[in-house]
């Protein structure tokens, strides 16, 4: 029988706060390796990308118990997706919660980074719009969403937060698009001006590029694991059995 999940306004909270404060991981990080290495934009990227790992892992230890701390919509609708006949996951009305608070999340977490650094909260410029740009987020998304539920499929949820903290760093390198792989985080860095911004325009393409690679990685998972939608109450980190009345 499967654990009762924490009631959904605490889910939505912890989605929000974990989006938002990924956000201020990401951004921030990325303003300050902007400030320290001005001229070395490899050792930017590392600074960067460092910091996303750590921060990532982080926050999946902290709100996977409450939400899963799924902090991105495809990993919601995949889940959604997947457990939808088998009764596991989120629930229609739950997903549609979830990706308004992450992205309203993320949006809030990169004006809190813009803040901490005194930088004025400006819709970014920087231009990330290319073929080799949206074919790696096809890729980053793809491999994101595959991990994610073979670990759920394969009841090795528990090992989510280093796995995955572990493949967006990877990813923030062997992708020409450092690795979004998220459509929440997307709208978020529109409002930063800054080493880790996305402009506008970028952005429509970039998500369907993230979609695309989502419905990738359900494919693959379907093939290699036919047993994850069993699994999807346990995206990202298997949730604890709520006592009576909490």
């Amino acid at each position: 029988m499967t654990p009762p999940q924490p009631p959904l306004w605490r889910r939505a909270v912890a989605e929000f706060l974990g989006t938002a404060l990924l956000v201020s991981v990401v951004v921030g990080s990325g303003i300050a390796a902007a400030q320290l290495s001005p001229d070395n934009v490899g050792l930017q990227l590392l600074q960067n990308s460092t910091a996303t790992v750590l921060g990532l892992t982080v926050l999946i230890l902290v709100f996977g118990p409450v939400s899963g701390s799924h902090f991105n919509p495809v990993v919601s609708l995949a889940d959604w997706f997947l457990g939808r006949k088998a009764g596991t996951g989120l629930s229609l009305p739950d997903l549609g919660v979830y990706v308004v608070v992450q992205t309203a999340g993320a949006i809030g977490g990169s004006v809190l980074a813009n803040a901490m650094f005194e930088v004025g909260t400006t819709i970014s410029t920087k231009d990330r719009l290319s073929g080799g740009h949206l074919l790696g987020e096809v890729v980053a998304t793809a491999g994101l969403l595959l991990l994610i539920f073979a670990l759920a499929a394969t009841r090795r949820g528990h090992f989510a937060a280093p796995a995955v903290g572990a493949y967006i760093g990877a990813a923030y390198w062997f992708t020409s698009s450092t690795a979004f792989a998220n459509p929440a985080v997307t709208v978020g860095r529109i409002f930063s001006d800054t080493f880790a911004g996305i402009a506008p325009g970028s952005v429509p393409g970039f998500i369907v590029a993230q979609l695309a690679g989502a419905a990738i990685g359900v494919g693959v998972l379907a093939v290699l694991f036919p047993a994850a939608p069993q699994g999807a109450d346990d995206v990202v980190i298997p949730h604890p059995l709520e006592k009576p009345g909490s």
